[in-house]
């Protein structure tokens, strides 16, 4: 498999659109790889995950051919990984020769979000009936899109509805995707998770030096967590390890995530990475 990651900031991106901290001015300074868009990422180009309003940005930027994606995973409902009104332009009204059916997996939160977005009146001349379909996910509820296995597990985030980081498979390879969660999981979440073994592990890492007790990780929680998939054998040193999903609020620029992932044996993401497994 090979995961591309299309934007890799928090919320609030980076530079954030209304900071003037240091790290934010030095992005604006060095650009490269401190420019950070919102978190999403493209598996094999066949399977998206989330849809931030980056989405049009990723497109341009990566020459993708997003009317040929038929599977989008939605982490959870805050707005920075799913803008749902863009689905709207699926329509062949607005894309011409998109293909097949796009369907969208996700939570209850998700699902409102959808349909609040696409159900307005104004939209009502375009319905996405033959375009987009929605369908909604149960924690574990494991299901097949284009060949790939993959198990939705509920993550450590807003209790407010139930996020989900996701396991995925195909053709004997298995990548976790972690992306936003704590580390207080469920036992039933850790169960899955240790039930399998990874060739890749992407990690979030919001916090960067800080510390927080849940909701995010930090440097030092990925490190934890990477100790506790080595002591259950469900990673090891041939295992890709991934940082991912950064805000200017965790102290470092990208040369310093840099020089910490090298450090712990891992690989710091940066927009418009790919990497195999």
């Amino acid at each position: 498999m090979e995961i591309q990651y299309l934007g890799t900031a928090a919320a609030e991106g980076w530079p954030a659109l209304f900071c003037d901290c240091a790290l934010c001015r030095n992005a604006r300074r060095e650009g490269g790889k401190e420019l950070r868009t919102r978190t999403q990422s493209l598996i094999d180009r066949k399977l998206l995950i989330d849809f931030p309003p980056d989405t049009y940005t990723h497109a341009l930027n990566h020459s993708l051919e997003l009317g040929k994606v038929q599977h989008l995973l939605i982490t959870h409902s805050h707005m920075d990984h799913f803008f749902p009104v863009e689905l709207i332009h699926r329509h062949e009204h607005f894309g011409h020769n998109a293909r097949g059916m796009l369907h969208v997996y996700g939570n209850e939160a998700v699902e409102k979000g959808f349909y609040d977005a696409v159900l307005i009146d104004r939209f009502k001349v375009h319905p996405l009936d033959g375009s987009v379909k929605f369908v909604r996910l149960r924690p574990f509820g494991d299901f097949e899109a284009d060949g790939y296995h993959i198990i939705p597990v509920p993550a450590d985030h807003d209790k407010r509805e139930t996020c989900l980081i996701y396991i995925i498979e195909k053709d004997g390879k298995c990548l976790l995707y972690g992306h936003d969660t704590g580390l207080n999981l469920s036992r039933e979440a850790w169960e899955c998770i240790y039930s399998r073994k990874y060739d890749l592990i992407s990690m979030d890492a919001t916090m960067g030096r800080q510390k927080t007790e849940g909701y995010h990780m930090g440097l030092e929680d990925d490190i934890k967590f990477v100790r506790l998939l080595e002591e259950k054998g469900c990673v090891d040193e041939h295992t890709v390890k991934v940082i991912n999903h950064f805000s200017h609020n965790g102290g470092m620029t990208h040369r310093e995530l840099e020089r910490f992932a090298e450090e712990h044996g891992m690989t710091a993401a940066y927009d418009g990475m790919r990497v195999n497994c």
